[in-house]
């Protein structure tokens, strides 16, 4: 069985971000960029079902400029197998994202598509779903256990009143939470062999897919500066200061 898996560059989750000085967007000059934690978490279940002997091959994916081939050699590095890179330095939607995805499943034709369920930037958590939309696949999101049986899997979802378990034909996406695994470690023999492994560049016209967003990004701004909070000594003290200071009742 062969597994797709899309990652995500993004800032490093220990960065503090910083907006631009013209509130255009983040400032990304000399920022650590890392693979996005939910999408560790998906290659990471990629690489267990390869070492259960269910999925036989493992091809990773990534859209972005040419410098997020470093997520993808880190990916081969945990063991993936090959890894295809759509160059793009535009801003893309999540549309636009799976518009290319879209076209990568149809070259590839694999039976899993594994994926993070959000990135920790963008925070949309819309991706996943706009894929199984287009590809008419069965979708598992908020993942934490993926079992495959046969033509199925089955996908144990986080919801807000428990679990949920779907049983899913094959093709299907799933979409990883937190609880699903934890992620590895790349050793540095492996490290050194990714080095090797083949990376495939092509862009959005190779697969025939239109970028072009419909939606502008207008302004960023970081939130308001919040003051320290203080300690009261007691019930009444507390309810004077809401009325005179705060004024909130």
């Amino acid at each position: 069985m062969k597994v797709l898996v899309a990652v995500k560059r993004v800032v490093d989750y220990n960065v503090k971000v910083r907006v631009k000085a013209d509130n255009s967007g983040v400032d990304l000059a000399n920022v650590k960029m890392s693979m996005n934690p939910f999408c560790e978490i998906a290659v990471e279940e990629a690489v267990r079902l390869k070492e259960k002997g269910v999925a036989s091959e493992i091809v990773v994916v990534t859209i972005g400029p040419a410098t997020a081939q470093e997520q993808l050699r880190t990916a081969l590095a945990l063991g993936a197998d090959r890894a295809i890179l759509v160059e793009s330095a535009d801003e893309l939607n999540s549309l636009a994202v799976a518009k290319l995805l879209k076209a990568v499943v149809d070259k590839e034709q694999p039976q899993l598509v594994i994926m993070g369920k959000q990135a920790i930037d963008s925070d949309n958590n819309q991706t996943g779903q706009m894929l199984g939309a287009l590809t008419g696949f069965g979708q598992g999101t908020f993942a934490s256990k993926v079992e495959v049986a046969g033509d199925k899997v089955n996908v144990t979802r986080e919801i807000d009143g428990g679990l949920q378990t779907v049983a899913l034909n094959l093709p299907a996406i799933v979409t990883t939470d937190l609880r699903l695994n934890e992620p590895r470690y790349a050793s540095l023999p492996n490290i050194m062999k990714a080095k090797k492994k083949p990376l495939e560049t092509v862009t959005p016209g190779d697969l025939g897919v239109s970028t072009a967003s419909t939606v502008k990004t207008l302004k960023v701004e970081a939130p308001a500066t919040r003051s320290a909070g203080i300690k009261v000594k007691s019930v009444a003290e507390l309810v004077e200061k809401l009325k005179n200071e705060a004024k909130v009742i």
